[in-house]
């Protein structure tokens, strides 16, 4: 009512700031036609988050969007970009987050110059370019080297916007020799670098020297290496399917790498990796190895060999381990892991991911499973002490593989009192399959793990909650 105080309006800056953080930007600009006090928010915002999704049509899946639904997409981005950060000029108020998502395109070099001068003039404490190209997935060569004279089109535009991101991620880019190079050379304070299918062509030596960067994502591409030769801050290193023959990275001076992430579908051209000689004495803490419920592409490795990485590992994920294989391979990891603290291990048959129908026929897919992965341990009566929990994953098709492994694991970890059992994740094409127990289901699994682990371990089902 007229004679009603608004009193939301009267809320302090900081409160007012942080029930409109909570918006989309969308939501943002509305709010501005409430009051006058309204509409000075843009101007003392604290996170700035503009995402082109925001201003596409509501497809459930993306591939629908048309030419024109990016072309307004990414002339919204700009409009809001404009309209938020020049109304900003001269404002007191840092900006805390300055995040941008937008595709590659005639606005790019115009959003990336509001943003350089936004850089220039306010205290922008972290800046973060999200950068898509029309065609997502499935680039063809022409697609990738017409993006790649895009972006660096656009980069040489704009180094100043560059020269001020923290955070960068980039998709389906064939660039020349110098690109890379050229993109650690300005983007100094570059601390994340994410890469989907890009690259320097088929085979290409991709060679990181930075000095901030903290975390490098490497998705699909066709390098043959990637060679880490001086990357003082590099803390996490995720590799997302590779297609070389050999090993994928090469670790140089990374004396905070903590946390490596590996995920590939083995076909029989790979090798088999020996982690020894992959995290070269890296000393990490945090280990997790996909194999997307294809081959097993690590070799067993004995004690001795693994010691020099593995003497700090304390987080130890496996995952989509396919429910034919033997487990047996994986304690291998476990003997050569003295500080581990917990372990988990997801088995099943991920259709969703694996690879299905005619195509298995194709005389690149691996077969076997479990090819190669013979282990003994580096002493007949092999104790862990330090193993705290364990944590089996999966669909409890195979479940007496699942028993016997926990079994193995129990009687070497002599301090383990609990196994939390979990039903498999799902992702968004098998979100229908139920993820909570059954009281049928606790029940069988209780009696099955019964009968072979000893009474003290107490058996466990919580609800699937965060995985990984």
């Amino acid at each position: 009512e007229d004679s009603q105080d608004d009193r939301l309006s009267k809320l302090p800056d900081d409160v007012l700031l942080n029930i409109v953080e909570r918006l989309g930007i969308v939501d943002v600009a509305r709010t501005t036609v409430l009051s006058r006090r309204w509409k000075q928010i843009p101007a003392i915002l604290s996170k700035v988050v503009i995402l082109a999704g925001s201003f596409e049509p509501k497809h459930e899946d993306w591939s629908k969007l048309t030419p024109d639904d990016i072309v307004r997409a990414n002339t919204t981005v700009l409009e809001a970009t404009r309209s938020i950060l020049e109304r900003r000029a001269g404002s007191l108020y840092p900006i805390h987050l300055l995040r941008m998502q937008f595709y590659l395109g005639d606005e790019s070099i115009l959003i990336g110059q509001t943003v350089a001068n936004a850089i220039a003039t306010q205290k922008v404490d972290s800046a973060e370019f999200t950068i898509l190209t029309k065609v997502r997935k499935k680039c063809t060569k022409n697609e990738l080297l017409i993006y790649g004279k895009q972006f660096m089109s656009f980069f040489d535009s704009c180094p100043n916007a560059f020269g001020g991101l923290a955070r960068l991620t980039l998709e389906n880019l064939r660039l020349g020799e110098s690109g890379f190079p050229k993109i650690f050379s300005i983007c100094k304070q570059l601390e994340f670098l994410s890469l989907y299918e890009c690259d320097m062509g088929i085979k290409s030596l991709l060679e990181v020297e930075h000095p901030q960067l903290s975390e490098l994502v490497i998705v699909c591409g066709r390098f043959e290496r990637v060679d880490l030769k001086w990357a003082p801050k590099l803390t996490k290193l995720k590799f997302n399917v590779f297609r070389c023959r050999d090993d994928p990275f090469c670790l140089g001076y990374v004396p905070l790498l903590q946390t490596v992430s590996i995920i590939n579908v083995a076909f029989t051209w790979h090798k088999m990796l020996k982690l020894s000689e992959l995290l070269d004495k890296a000393a990490i803490s945090n280990l997790s190895l996909d194999f997307k419920s294809e081959k097993i592409w690590v070799k067993p490795e004995g004690r001795r060999q693994l010691l020099p990485v593995f003497h700090k590992l304390s987080i130890l994920n496996l995952i989509n381990i396919a429910e034919e294989c033997d487990l047996t391979w994986t304690m291998f990891l476990l003997d050569g892991a003295p500080s581990l603290k917990e372990l988990h291990i997801l088995v099943r048959n991920h259709l969703c991911e694996m690879v299905t129908g005619k195509r298995r026929e194709l005389p690149v897919v691996c077969k076997e499973k479990d090819k190669g992965l013979e282990w003994e341990p580096s002493t007949s009566d092999f104790k862990h002490h330090n193993l705290a929990g364990l944590s089996i994953y999966g669909r409890f098709h195979a479940v007496d593989k699942l028993v016997r492994f926990a079994r193995n694991v129990v009687e070497a970890a002599v301090n383990l009192e609990d196994i939390r059992l979990y039903k498999s994740p799902v992702c968004v094409r098998c979100k229908y399959m139920l993820q909570e127990w059954t009281f049928e289901e606790t029940s069988w699994l209780r009696y099955e793990f019964s009968k072979e682990i000893p009474s003290h371990v107490r058996i466990h089902f919580p609800s699937l909650g965060q995985v990984f």
